[in-house]
């Protein structure tokens, strides 16, 4: 992606654009017409103002929410910069779509005349050489000059615009500052530029929140400011995305770091990065990038837990998710990396899903709790992770509490803090509860049908006042939060029971949303391989054979997501150096269950049928619900375990690699096999 425009070069007061400079936008404005020309536009077509239907809109804005979400403060502070001089500001989609704009009131009723308006398609298929189609087509920034538009009824016209660069380098908008041709300014391009790279700064803050992320410039009074370079990296150094400045400083395109990690491009192990700002001093550091340059950098290292982050960044990996986002004209490369909306991360096709993202993007900014249900495992914390990155509080803390995992004595003390001596063993000088840490931000609490009886009423009160009273304080802090709560209870029939409060319920509940347990899942199948493309390396390339699938799609998953996740795990270790899990791979207290549970006997030991047999194993007959009988499967388990002794003269371990299982699980039915046959 280059970081350079088209058009006139920056402008600097008195500097007259360079013959090169000039050359080159002719050439672009000449290549953008032959294309009006083949795409069918004529120059005395009239304008079009028939704009999408209200509803056909509201979609298109909710489609590019999260564009919209971090453009719409720098549009009112660039409306703020250009007001009282006949202009216009524009927001578009990745297809020139106008979603929004900001105007002075007199060139607003022009700009409607030539359908300047939102709604309305300014690609160069409809509207032929414009700033907004061709700087989008182009990937450039750029100034189309009155007679340089394709259409006549538009040179009286002068319109500077940028492209907006998502956080993984793919074009997601435009912002296009549109005047009278007369009252044209012409440092109006580079104020157009600074405020789209501040739009892709501000969407690249609210991304990646528990990757390492690297600021960096070559003069440390810059870090901070809009030309700072950020770079995020996974934990393990794998580079993810930069911004348009650290690609300059880097000296390299998007395209080209995606070939790198930190190692090769600042010539040390991440490990080092994590020792020297692993502590809570973050003074500025001295690097050297792969350029010989030295940098300035300060960095900021999050941690994520051992499986729901990377199940989040690999749930993008889906068609539903690349669907999801406009411009879908990308190179299918980009098309595999996770895109932009945490709540899109999550849809990988089925349909249970999906209407729970749709309700939750409806209510977005709402300040409507949330209560979300669903089976331990489900991801219940990851939907609420995506709530809160997808919200307007995604820079502000997201801060969960397991009210199922802190001791009743305590769970006080940490939802509301405590002032000093508020209770033997508290801290001196007391602590932050986690409602006021989530101030501003959102507080997740988890399993909240576990939250004991008296604290209920606490909650309750907190909800409605927005104040907290710490433990052993006579003062009240004022909080703003927006709450997310999850159970795997029924909360209904414990409100029966007496077991929770009707009040709070309501409180909780201003939009109940079910997660389906990973076994309903139409999307079964696209689930385990993303879940598997999260846990293996870079440079590892595990498949999962046809066998295994059909085995995992068969159990009943009580522990869901994450007991897949874990027995993936395993079986990616077992594996070693071959290329797909096998059977073979899997615990073999997984492989028991599958049996226990009465699934037919082909499913229950592939393995065994796949070995030469002195004889022949029977299988028993599945009665009329495709099921064998337990008894007969308990036989033929242990028949296949005599056979394949008997075929191997007694030798356990090679009996257990045959049969895909553990020598463990041989000798545990020991009681039930011949004697001599065991060595």
């Amino acid at each position: 992606m280059s970081t350079g425009f088209f058009g006139r070069p920056p402008e600097r007061h008195g500097e007259s654009p360079s013959p090169m400079a000039l050359t080159q936008h002719t050439d672009v404005v000449g290549k953008a017409h032959r294309r009006s020309e083949a795409y069918g536009v004529t120059a005395h077509d009239a304008p079009d103002c028939t704009s999408l239907p209200k509803g056909d809109l509201s979609d298109v804005l909710e489609e590019n929410h999260f564009l919209f979400r971090h453009a719409a403060p720098v549009m009112e502070t660039l409306f703020e910069q250009i007001a009282n001089t006949h202009s216009m500001v524009l927001l578009t989609s990745a297809k020139g779509m106008v979603l929004h704009s900001l105007g002075d009131s007199d060139f607003l009723e022009k700009a409607s005349r030539v359908a300047l308006i939102p709604g309305m398609d300014w690609s160069e298929q409809i509207k032929g050489t414009n700033a907004i189609g061709t700087a989008l087509r182009e990937q450039e920034a750029m100034t189309i000059y009155g007679s340089e538009h394709y259409l006549n009824v538009n040179k009286g016209l002068t319109c500077s615009c940028s492209p907006i660069f998502d956080p993984y380098g793919q074009v997601i908008g435009a912002l296009d500052v549109t005047g009278d041709q007369s009252s044209a300014h012409q440092h109006t391009l580079a104020l157009v530029r600074m405020s789209a790279q501040m739009i892709e700064n501000h969407m690249f803050a609210g991304s990646f929140p528990k990757a390492l992320r690297l600021h960096f410039h070559s003069r440390a009074e810059f870090l901070g400011t809009l030309v700072e370079g950020i770079a995020v990296f996974s934990p393990e150094g794998r580079f993810i995305s930069a911004n348009r400045s650290a690609q300059f400083q880097l000296g390299l395109s998007f395209n080209a770091l995606q070939a790198h990690t930190f190692s090769s491009l600042f010539g040390q192990p991440v490990s080092a990065l994590f020792e020297q700002f692993g502590g809570a001093a973050q003074l500025p550091r001295q690097l050297c990038m792969h350029n010989g340059v030295s940098v300035w950098c300060r960095a900021e290292i999050k941690p994520a837990s051992p499986w729901s982050a990377p199940l989040l960044t690999s749930m993008a990996d889906s068609p539903a998710a690349s669907r999801a986002i406009p411009g879908s004209q990308r190179p299918a490369a980009a098309a595999r990396k996770p895109q932009l909306s945490s709540l899109q991360y999550l849809d990988t096709g089925d349909a249970q899903v999906r209407t729970v993202i749709h309700k939750l993007r409806r209510v977005a900014d709402r300040d409507i709790p949330v209560m979300i249900l669903g089976e331990t495992g489900t991801g219940k914390d990851l939907l609420a992770q995506a709530i809160h990155n997808d919200s307007a509080r995604a820079r502000q803390p997201f801060v969960p509490v397991n009210c199922a995992s802190i001791p009743e004595s305590l769970i006080e003390a940490e939802l509301f803090g405590y002032e000093e001596g508020a209770f033997t063993g508290a801290r001196k000088k007391g602590a932050v509860g986690k409602i006021v840490q989530a101030h501003g931000g959102t507080l997740f609490l988890d399993e909240i049908g576990d939250m004991p009886k008296h604290l209920q009423a606490r909650l309750l009160r907190v909800l409605q006042e927005r104040k907290v009273s710490p433990l052993g304080s006579a003062k009240e802090v004022e909080v703003d939060v927006t709450v997310v709560s999850a159970t795997h209870k029924n909360i209904k029939e414990m409100i029966a029971r007496g077991e929770f409060r009707e009040d709070l319920y309501y409180r909780l509940n201003g939009l109940v949303v079910r997660l389906p347990a990973l076994r309903e899942r139409s999307d079964f199948e696209l689930v385990v391989r993303k879940v598997l493309k999260s846990i293996c390396a870079a440079e590892q390339h595990v498949r999962i054979s046809p066998a295994v699938m059909q085995l995992l799609a068969r159990y009943h998953w009580p522990g869901n997501l994450r007991q897949l996740h874990n027995l993936l795990r395993t079986a990616v270790v077992m594996v070693g150096d071959d290329e797909a899990i096998e059977p073979l791979h899997l615990p073999d207290d997984f492989l028991e269950e599958l049996q226990m549970a009465q699934l037919p006997a082909p499913a229950t030991l592939p393995m065994a049928l796949a070995a030469p047999l002195a004889e022949p194993i029977l299988l028993p007959a599945a009665g009329e619900d495709g099921r064998g009988d337990s008894q007969s499967l308990h036989d033929v388990t242990l028949q296949a375990m005599a056979q394949m002794l008997r075929l191997h003269k007694g030798n356990v371990s090679a009996a257990a690699k045959a049969l895909g299982v553990s020598r463990n699980t041989i000798y545990r039915k020991k009681s039930q096999l011949p004697p001599d046959l065991l060595d």
